[in-house]
């Protein structure tokens, strides 16, 4: 089983702030990985998807699906949905299987009515200034809270993944000699050119 406390310390120090967002992701992540009875992945053989989006709250929710899982975006086994919500499916590449998490809307509701968000961050306040005083007490909530208060697991269910092709293949741009792969590349006149060039034609 895997044990969320055991990943807070360096969860906050990959995050680089604390809040109650990331320690959120630990918990959800950490329930998916013992629902599916995996381990932490250290290639690819897990994938996460986050229906997170962008430029909204509570996106450090990924971080800490990031550091507890090993499914990382340098591996490509974490992706975003763009759903703009909270829930994490993670799916075991060797046998299929997946399974849904989802923080509850009622305990985050309650943490968007702290004084970490009202007087804090809706104010403008970086993360990083908020008091410990403050944040303290909700990443201390997270962390201890039962599954059954803060987050929904579906039941184990049949996910047919299709390993997409690695790819390789790659080349010098002819304009700025950096290193492009080939699928991203593009042919101007004569030259092989990366995006960032060919649009200077």
């Amino acid at each position: 089983m895997i044990n969320p406390k055991d990943w807070l310390e360096f969860g906050q120090k990959f995050h680089g702030h604390k809040c109650p967002a990331m320690p959120n992701g630990l918990r959800v992540a950490a329930a998916a990985m013992n629902a599916l009875g995996v381990e932490r992945t250290g290639d690819s053989a897990l994938l996460a998807l986050v229906d997170l989006g962008e430029d909204h709250c509570a996106t450090c929710f990924a971080d800490g699906v990031q550091v507890i899982t090993g499914c990382t975006m340098g591996k490509g086994n974490i992706k975003k949905t763009h759903k703009g919500k909270w829930a994490v499916t993670l799916i075991d590449k060797k046998t299929k299987r997946a399974v849904r998490v989802t923080p509850k809307a009622e305990a985050m509701m309650a943490t968007k009515e702290t004084p970490f968000f009202k007087e804090y961050r809706e104010k403008g306040v970086p993360p990083t200034q908020v008091p410990d005083e403050v944040v303290e007490p909700l990443v201390t909530n997270v962390m201890n809270a039962p599954e059954e208060a803060i987050m929904t697991i579906s039941e184990v269910f049949d996910y047919d993944y299709q390993e997409p092709p690695h790819s390789f293949a790659s080349f010098v741009c002819d304009d700025c000699g950096e290193m492009v792969v080939e699928k991203y590349g593009r042919i101007v006149g004569d030259k092989k050119v990366c995006i960032d060039c060919a649009s200077k034609y």
